[in-house]
């Protein structure tokens, strides 16, 4: 978010503008496209047991996370009270709010901001699920992202971007969500999965994507989506600064891709398409705080080194034995991580403000206040997620049972199963039907689900 989100109106006090008021609306258009999006691409990556239910995960934050940020979470976020917590009664309910009353400072209407932040609050606690794949309660989940949004998030979004928020004093750069977003959702999946334990077969069966095409879809609706998420973060349109986050957006995000593909061909031989998306879903992470800061050059470079940082931290899970399903840490806290400390080496001072990095004579001074700030979100998050996902664990049982998670979370917690073959060739229906969700005749059979 641009500096000075909630400065005091000037004098000249700006006019409503519905060139920026409806680039706005469709930015926020486009990050509501990315939550389908990030539902596909996780979608495909889990077993066909798991399809629906990795989808639903995703999807039942729209419905749960718009409800809460209209009720309180905008006021907590973006009300003025102290460095912590925000506060105002006008934003409860988005009760107190003129129909054409102006976000302060700038040129489209509150009601544009809050529905603009509202899609970056409800794609973070859906980000996190990628790391619980297979093994939790729906009920569970809703509960979890509920009490976590309430928790973490919003008062992290009034750290990060409120004018009050202690992080945005101190001067941390965050221009989309490095640390807002997917450090803290990435750090939050890391506790969650250290309290509820991994899956069932973990480091023993086979548990590869069960639908290539349909991540690379997902892939696909994020980076296209993410144009928004990035530079609608401006919250407007008339100086460049934008037009700079959208190319570095591209540029970062295809540097990133290449550098994971050139990593995996020297480490594993081949270029793989999970390894494509994956690239690119890190160059994404890491231009997120960065983009507004740095130039095209720089966003190259921020790529390529997320690109091969985070292709080499999705295997620590194996060696540190944590079972981050999708890698959400690898990705998103490691990417976020990169993307905002390198702000204190490539910023240019000459993009969304004057701050220079260590390239550019600027010296330390700002990759130690990105440092603060990455690491109090990742700390507050990764203690008050485990912390939530401990209590749930404790009231309600956050996982499900052994023999459900073996036989497929999809049939037990939705009555459904995401693909019907019971209509294709290749075998005799018995007289008690196959198993849910796989092929007749396979029944008997040891079967890769």
């Amino acid at each position: 978010m641009p500096q000075g989100i909630m400065t005091t109106l000037a004098a000249d006090a700006p006019r409503l503008s519905s060139a920026n008021t409806g680039f706005m609306l469709i930015c926020s258009a486009l990050v509501m496209v990315m939550t389908p999006g990030l539902a596909f691409f996780y979608g495909g990556m889990v077993r066909v047991k798991s399809t629906l239910n990795m989808l639903m995960m995703s999807f039942v934050s729209l419905g749960i996370i718009t409800i809460l940020w209209v009720l309180y979470g905008f006021s907590v976020s973006f009300g003025a009270a102290n460095g912590f917590f925000g506060w105002s009664k006008d934003y409860l309910g988005l009760s107190g709010i003129g129909l054409t009353e102006l976000w302060p400072g700038y040129t489209i209407p509150i009601y544009v901001f809050a529905v603009f932040q509202l899609m970056f609050a409800i794609i973070t606690p859906a980000l996190i699920s990628g790391a619980l794949a297979d093994r939790v309660k729906f009920t569970a989940w809703a509960l979890f992202i509920a009490l976590w949004a309430t928790v973490v998030y919003f008062p992290v979004a009034h750290w990060v971007w409120a004018s009050d928020g202690w992080l945005f004093k101190k001067g941390v750069i965050d221009f989309a969500g490095g640390t807002a977003v997917h450090i803290n959702a990435g750090a939050a999946a890391l506790g969650v999965i250290l309290v509820i334990g991994k899956r069932v077969g973990f480091k023993k069966d086979p548990m590869r994507p069960h639908s290539l095409p349909l991540v690379m879809l997902g892939a696909a609706l994020l980076w296209f989506g993410w144009f928004g998420f990035n530079a609608g973060s401006w919250l407007g349109n008339d100086d460049g600064v934008g037009a700079v986050m959208f190319v570095n957006t591209q540029v970062a995000t295809a540097a990133a891709m290449l550098a994971w593909l050139g990593y995996e061909k020297l480490r594993h031989g081949s270029f793989t398409t999970l390894g494509a998306a994956s690239g690119a879903v890190a160059g994404l992470v890491a231009i997120t705080p960065s983009g507004g800061a740095v130039s095209p050059l720089g966003a190259i470079a921020i790529g390529a080194i997320a690109g091969v940082l985070c292709a080499m931290a999705v295997g620590l899970k194996y060696r540190f034995g944590f079972d981050d399903s999708l890698d959400v840490v690898g990705v998103h806290m490691v990417g976020g991580i990169a993307g905002s400390l390198l702000i204190g080496f490539f910023a240019t001072g000459g993009v969304q403000s004057d701050v220079a990095g260590v390239f550019y004579g600027g010296g330390f001074h700002q990759l130690g206040i990105q440092a603060i700030g990455v690491f109090s979100v990742l700390g507050y998050s990764l203690v008050a997620s485990a912390a939530l996902a401990f209590l749930i664990d404790k009231a309600m049982g956050m996982r499900v049972t052994e023999d459900v998670e073996v036989a497929g979370i999809d049939q037990d917690e939705h009555a459904e199963t995401a693909y019907d073959f019971s209509g294709t060739g290749g075998g005799s229906r018995t007289t008690t039907g196959p198993v849910s969700g796989t092929p007749a005749g396979t029944q008997n059979k040891k079967v890769d689900a």
